[in-house]
């Protein structure tokens, strides 16, 4: 298995006179190895605490510890490193479990022993997901789409999880906006 090229973070942000400078340029530093996971690796790439985002010169967001989710009004932009299935292939129901509460959101697992995935999780957000390297099968409840590099996933609140069936890593970008379920909607969620 080959592993996945370095990239690069460029920050940008404004000189004392308001002229457009970058702020920040290198490895982003936030990035986490799940220890329930090995090989899978978010890399923290920013993060808004509200809507409108501020623009301003201020501290890099992206340090604070790891969470799936952004805060309430809140984004984030994150890479995944996802490793093949096959590196992983006894995931039990409690390392699922493991997986959520170490990316601080143990609530957003819904895998369980006759689930689709042991992966399978919900939250209360839309995501934008891009495929940027390999290949990806995003599995619903009740079916899958197999995603290549450049397909885009909007994915509005749904039981999901991702699963990688290749011999190689596959990378994802992934944008999250805070959301809200329609009230008639989340009267019909499990």
């Amino acid at each position: 298995m080959q592993p996945l090229p370095e990239f690069k973070r460029v920050v940008t942000g404004h000189d004392p006179h308001g002229q457009a400078m970058v702020t920040l340029c290198g490895a982003t530093p936030n990035s986490v190895a799940l220890k329930a996971v090995p090989g899978t690796v978010f890399h923290e790439l920013w993060n808004s605490p509200h809507s409108p985002a501020p623009l301003d010169n201020g501290a890099d967001p992206s340090t604070q510890p790891l969470q799936l989710s952004p805060v309430p009004l809140g984004s984030v932009i994150r890479v995944v490193d996802m490793p093949p299935d096959s590196a992983q292939p006894s995931l039990s129901v409690e390392d699922a479990a493991a997986v959520f509460a170490e990316i601080g959101q143990q609530q957003a697992g819904t895998g369980h022993a006759e689930a689709r995935h042991r992966l399978m999780h919900r939250t209360e957000t839309l995501d934008y997901g891009i495929v940027t390297e390999g290949e990806v099968w995003l599995v619903l409840d009740t079916e899958e789409v197999h995603l290549k590099r450049g397909d885009v996933v909007v994915q509005r609140g749904t039981n999901h999880a991702w699963s990688n069936r290749t011999d190689q890593m596959a990378r994802m970008v992934f944008i999250l906006l805070d959301g809200r379920y329609d009230a008639a909607l989340k009267a019909v969620l499990p």
